[in-house]
């Protein structure tokens, strides 16, 4: 029996959501489970037993062999939202918890087991969005001064260090496997594309050039592929990512060469907001949606 089944509220219930797999070489899709509620952004666990996502303000883990689901408990952390990645070696977790003082989404980092989570951003918003291949540093996007921006912070706390400045509306950080890049999404040259930097935050370089607007960079463990989701510019401004939408994931190299058009479905918000690549860097998860 589903454990979630009796916890949703009815806002949580105007969708159904498709937890799917698609094979990247075939272009096979499979879905793997469908709710009857609103689940987000899949992951998949570094040894490929698990998938792990968010629903109203928890985490939860799907067994692929059992279709089990447990909770991962983040204690007092009960507003998480669909920014949550596992630490490299999977004994950790970190994810994006709307605080109860006000509201305002931050950082915090627990054992994969459970536990009590620690604050890792005392400033907020900030959104998780991916961990070194080293687990030394965390990298994020967050909104300071109005302004929405690329940080990374070390995994352990501390202080923040900002990578892009002046440099339009910024978001969707990811280490590269090689542990060299950080690709993210930005509207500095109009549109929302994709983009990589050092590390560091030098040598910004543009990956895609495209018509629509390309949202969170996902690399495969093998770093060979990149995968991003595209809105209609027509109907969605750069700087959104909304929900209940026509969109397509786009496949491409990594150096943002020979993209095709891997899936088209209803979702956007919650469909790839973390990465969902297996480990065997060939089936990535994603969740498309159908309003009720």
């Amino acid at each position: 029996m589903d454990v979630l089944n009796n916890l949703f509220k009815p806002t949580y219930r105007n969708v159904t959501s498709f937890l799917e797999v698609i094979d990247v070489i075939t272009g096979l899709r499979e879905i793997i489970k469908s709710f009857d509620y609103l689940i987000e952004a899949p992951e998949w666990t570094h040894d490929g037993k698990s998938i792990v996502f968010n629903s109203l303000g928890r985490i939860y883990e799907l067994s692929l062999s059992t279709g089990e689901i447990s909770e991962v408990n983040t204690e007092f952390a009960s507003n998480c939202n669909n920014d949550h990645v596992i630490s490299p070696c999977q004994s950790q977790i970190a994810f994006s918890h709307n605080t109860h003082e006000d509201g305002l989404s931050r950082i915090y980092r627990m054992p994969f087991s459970g536990g009590i989570p620690t604050l890792i951003t005392p400033l907020g918003p900030s959104y998780l969005h991916s961990w070194s291949v080293d687990g030394k540093a965390l990298a994020y996007c967050a909104e300071r001064n109005g302004e929405y921006d690329i940080y990374v912070i070390s995994s352990s706390g501390g202080v923040e260090k900002q990578l892009t400045k002046q440099f339009g509306h910024n978001d969707g950080p990811e280490f590269s496997p090689c542990g060299r890049y950080i690709y993210f999404n930005s509207t500095h040259s109009g549109l929302m594309q994709i983009w990589r930097m050092q590390v560091d935050g030098t040598e910004k370089k543009q990956v895609t050039d495209g018509t629509g607007n390309y949202w969170f960079p996902h690399l495969s463990p093998d770093g060979n592929r990149l995968v991003c989701i595209v809105y209609d510019s027509n109907s969605v401004p750069a700087y959104d990512h909304p929900a209940n939408k026509h969109v397509r994931l786009e496949l491409m190299s990594s150096d943002g060469k020979g993209a095709v058009s891997l899936a088209e479905l209803f979702g956007g918000q919650g469909t790839i907001n973390v990465n969902s690549w297996a480990p065997d860097s060939r089936r990535l998860a994603f969740v498309s949606y159908a309003l009720k």
